[in-house]
């Protein structure tokens, strides 16, 4: 299974992709390129780390989403990459038909929060905010609705009272490098090449 990994910023969940397909615990996965939106992003420092082909593709004029031209040549690039599965990791766009439709049921997210709960932006920020008990990391398909997908795993995290934003963050972030290989994993025995 051909994964492809976008990201928008310093890819530390690319890495743990990276790493476990390097340890050989991504299974029947092999992720076949990184796919950036941000020209200086150090994600695409990856790709020489770990011999993936690292591009940064042109998003056009917006932040937050593409436009539709731009989001179908990120498709057409994907397709001719021969990309069997997405992976959103860290990736701040919203993705629209131009690349949902041609990979539809074939692209995740990894969400720092226990979905439903805090959907969109800050959501380890929004579930420290809301004094909850744990908060965690989840791994859903991506649809039209923002974080709204079908669960296909989640990490539970306890807040302790010694922990800051910081401290809470960091255990996090470590549940996310633990979770997200292993669903790759996963996926990787279930889903057909396209």
């Amino acid at each position: 299974m051909r994964v492809a990994l976008l990201g928008s910023g310093r890819g530390s969940n690319a890495d743990a992709v990276l790493r476990a397909q390097k340890e050989g615990r991504l299974g029947k996965a092999v992720v076949a390129g990184i796919y950036c939106d941000i020209p200086t992003a150090p994600m695409l420092k990856l790709g020489p780390i770990y011999g993936v082909p690292a591009h940064y593709l042109d998003p056009g004029p917006f932040k937050t989403k593409f436009s539709p031209e731009r989001e179908a040549a990120w498709a057409q690039t994907l397709i001719d990459d021969q990309i069997d599965l997405v992976v959103l990791a860290g990736f701040m766009r919203v993705l629209k038909s131009p690349l949902l439709h041609p990979f539809a049921g074939r692209i995740i997210n990894l969400h720092p929060t226990l979905l439903p709960l805090f959907p969109g932006l800050d959501g380890i920020g929004q579930t420290w905010r809301a004094g909850s008990a744990e908060g965690g990391c989840t791994v859903h398909w991506v649809t039209e609705a923002v974080d709204e997908g079908g669960h296909l795993g989640q990490a539970r995290v306890p807040r302790t009272a010694d922990d800051t934003l910081e401290t809470f963050a960091q255990k996090i972030h470590q549940a996310e490098h633990q979770l997200l290989p292993k669903v790759i994993a996963e996926l990787a025995e279930k889903l057909p090449a396209r």
